[in-house]
C-alpha cells in the first residue's frame, strides 16, 4: 500500500483486457480523441492564422510562434507529471488542467472578433504591414512585419501550453491504469487504441474544423475546439464512478536529481556515504518531500538504476521530433506556396453563391491520420497476434529504430519537393493563390507532391511513437510513471524547440534562407 497500490478503487475486473472497465476506458479513450480534435484544431492553422490580416505576421515569425507552442506544451509535461505524483492524483490534475485548457482555449476566438481583439491586444499600430519584394538573385528587400498582439498571443498560448502538457502526461498513465492489472499484451493493445482515438479526433479536426477556419471563418473554427474541450471534461467528470484511481505517493524527481549528483562525484552534497546516512535517518531536505510510506533508500537507488536505462532511450527521440514538428510548421508552410485546388468550380450558369472552396492545407495531415487508422487495427489484430505466435515480435526498441528510418525518409522526400519548388520560383513558374482572405504567392507545382513525406511520418509513428508510449510506461517504476510519461513527452518539446532553434539561424540576414516576410523563397 505505501508503493502507491493501496487506496486504489477499482470496478469488478474480467477476464479479457477491457472487459469489466470497458467503460472507464472507453471514457479515457472518448475523451483523449475529443482533446486531440482541439488540440489539432488549434494547431493545424495557427500559422495560417497568425499571418492572416488580423495579425499579419511573417511566415517565419508565424511557424516561430507554432513550434513554440508545440514545444512548450510538451517541455512543460514534467510539471503535470510532478502534480500528480505529490498533491493532486492523475485524476484531479487532468479535471483541473481540462479546466485550465478550456479558459485559454477561449483567447483564440475572441481575438478573431473585433472587439475582443482590441479589448486583449490593443489597436493595431499603423507600421505593422511591410512591404516586400524581390531583388535580382533571389533576395529579399524590406523587413518583416511587427507581430502585433505579440505578448497577448505568447502568454496565450503559454497558459494553453500548460493545460495540454498537464492533460497529455497524466491521461496517458491515468488510461493505462486502468487495464495495468492485467498484464503486458493489455497495456500494449491500450497504446494501440489510445493512439488510434488521437487519430480519430485529428480527423475529424482536420475535416471539419481545418475546412470551417481556411473558407468560412476563425471565429466558427475555433469556437469548435472549445466546444470540443468541454465536452471532453464532462464526459471525464461523468465516468469518475467506473474510474481506478490513486491518491499521491510524493515526488520522486528530487531524490533521482540528488542521486545523480552524487554518482558524479558532486562534493557540496557530502558524499554518497554521508546523503546515505541522511537518507535512512529519514532527513526530508533528501526525501524530497515524499509522502508516507514512500519508497525506501533501496527503492529509490533501484529506481534511479532503472532511470539510467531508460534516459538514453529517450534522448534518441530529440531527433526525431525536431523532424517530427515539421509536418505542423514548415511541411505547412511549404504547402502555402504549393499550388492548392479549388474543391468546387463554381460553374458558368450558376448563380454567385456557389463558393470556390479551397483544399485546405491542412487537409495534408489526414495522409498521415489515415495511414495510423489504417495500420493500427490491422497491425493490433493481424500483424502482432501472426508474429507473436511464431515469437518474432519485435521488442520496442527495434520497433522504434524502424520509425527513425522512417521519418528520416519523410525530411529526405521534403528536402527534396523544397528544391524543386524553389527551381519552379526562380523560373516565375508562380501563381498568386486567395487562401482565406490571403494572397499567396506558390509555385505551379500541385500540393499533393507532399502527400509521401505526410504518409512516411504516419507509418514512423506506428513504429516509433507508439512504442516509445508503451516503453516509457512499461519500464518506469510504479512510483515513478507520472514523472516518467511526462520526460517522454518533455523530449518531445526539446526536439520542437532545437526545431524551432533552427528555423530562426535559418532566417538570420547573413543567410536569408527564409527571412522574406511575403514567404516567397
Amino acid at each position: 500500500a505505501g508503493r502507491g497500490d493501496g487506496g486504489e478503487r477499482s470496478p469488478l475486473l474480467g477476464g479479457t483486457p477491457f472487459k469489466g472497465c470497458r467503460a472507464a476506458c472507453a471514457a479515457v479513450l472518448a475523451v483523449e480523441g475529443l482533446e486531440r480534435a482541439a488540440f489539432f484544431g488549434i494547431t493545424a492553422n495557427l500559422v495560417l492564422y497568425l499571418t492572416s490580416g488580423p495579425f499579419g505576421w511573417g511566415g517565419t515569425q508565424a511557424s516561430r510562434a507554432c513550434l513554440f507552442f508545440l514545444g512548450a506544451s510538451y517541455l512543460l509535461s514534467p510539471v503535470g507529471g510532478w502534480l500528480a505524483d505529490v498533491y493532486l492524483g492523475r485524476y484531479g490534475t487532468v479535471a483541473l488542467s481540462f479546466l485550465l485548457y478550456l479558459l485559454a482555449a477561449c483567447l483564440l476566438p475572441v481575438a478573431t472578433w473585433l472587439d475582443g481583439r482590441l479589448s486583449v491586444c490593443g489597436q493595431l499600430p499603423a507600421d505593422t504591414i511591410q512591404n516586400c519584394s524581390w531583388r535580382r538573385g533571389g533576395t529579399c528587400r524590406g523587413q518583416p512585419p511587427q507581430q502585433y498582439c505579440a505578448p497577448t498571443v505568447y502568454s496565450g498560448l503559454l497558459l494553453l501550453a500548460l493545460g495540454v502538457s498537464s492533460v497529455r502526461a497524466n491521461l496517458t498513465s491515468f488510461g493505462a491504469d486502468q487495464v495495468r492489472d492485467r498484464g503486458g499484451d493489455a497495456t500494449r493493445r491500450f497504446f494501440n487504441w489510445f493512439y488510434w482515438s488521437i487519430n480519430i479526433g485529428a480527423v475529424f479536426s482536420l475535416l471539419v474544423v481545418a475546412f470551417v477556419q481556411q473558407n468560412i471563418s476563425f471565429l466558427a473554427g475555433y469556437l469548435i475546439p472549445v466546444a470540443c474541450l468541454a465536452l471532453a471534461l464532462l464526459i471525464f467528470l461523468l465516468a469518475t464512478p467506473t474510474f481506478i484511481t490513486k491518491p499521491p505517493t510524493g515526488s520522486q524527481v528530487s531524490a533521482m536529481i540528488k542521486l545523480a549528483l552524487q554518482s558524479c562525484g558532486c562534493a557540496w552534497l557530502g558524499g554518497t556515504g554521508a546523503s546515505a546516512r541522511r537518507w535512512e535517518a529519514g532527513d526530508p531536505l533528501l526525501n524530497g518531500g515524499a509522502q508516507p510510506g514512500a519508497p525506501s533508500l533501496e527503492e529509490d537507488l533501484a529506481n534511479f538504476q532503472v532511470l539510467a536505462r531508460i534516459l538514453p532511450v529517450m534522448l534518441t527521440f530529440i531527433p526525431y521530433w525536431m523532424v517530427y514538428f515539421q509536418m505542423q510548421s514548415t511541411y505547412y508552410l511549404q504547402g502555402l506556396h504549393l499550388y492548392i485546388p479549388s474543391i468546387f468550380q463554381r460553374g458558368q450558369d450558376r448563380a454567385s453563391t456557389l463558393q470556390g472552396y479551397t483544399f485546405p492545407d491542412a487537409w495534408l495531415l489526414l495522409a498521415n491520420v489515415v495511414v495510423l487508422l489504417a495500420l493500427v487495427p490491422l497491425k493490433d489484430h493481424v500483424i502482432d497476434p501472426f508474429l507473436a505466435r511464431r515469437r518474432l515480435l519485435p521488442s520496442a526498441l527495434k520497433r522504434m529504430a524502424l520509425g527513425m528510418f522512417f521519418i528520416l525518409a519523410s525530411i529526405l522526400a521534403a528536402g527534396v519537393l523544397e528544391r524543386e519548388r524553389l527551381q519552379y520560383v526562380r523560373r516565375n513558374q508562380t501563381v498568386p493563390q486567395l487562401i482565406g482572405k490571403d494572397r499567396y504567392l506558390a509555385a505551379t507545382l500541385p500540393i499533393w507532391w507532399q502527400v509521401p513525406q505526410y504518409l512516411l511520418i504516419g507509418v514512423s509513428e506506428l513504429f516509433a511513437s507508439i512504442p516509445g508510449l508503451e516503453f516509457a510506461y512499461a519500464e518506469a517504476p510504479k512510483s515513478m510513471k507520472g514523472a516518467i510519461m511526462g520526460l517522454f513527452f518533455f523530449i518531445s518539446g526539446v526536439g520542437s524547440l532545437l526545431g524551432s532553434g533552427l528555423l530562426t539561424l535559418l532566417s538570420l540576414p547573413a543567410r536569408g534562407w527564409m527571412r522574406c516576410p511575403e514567404d516567397y523563397g
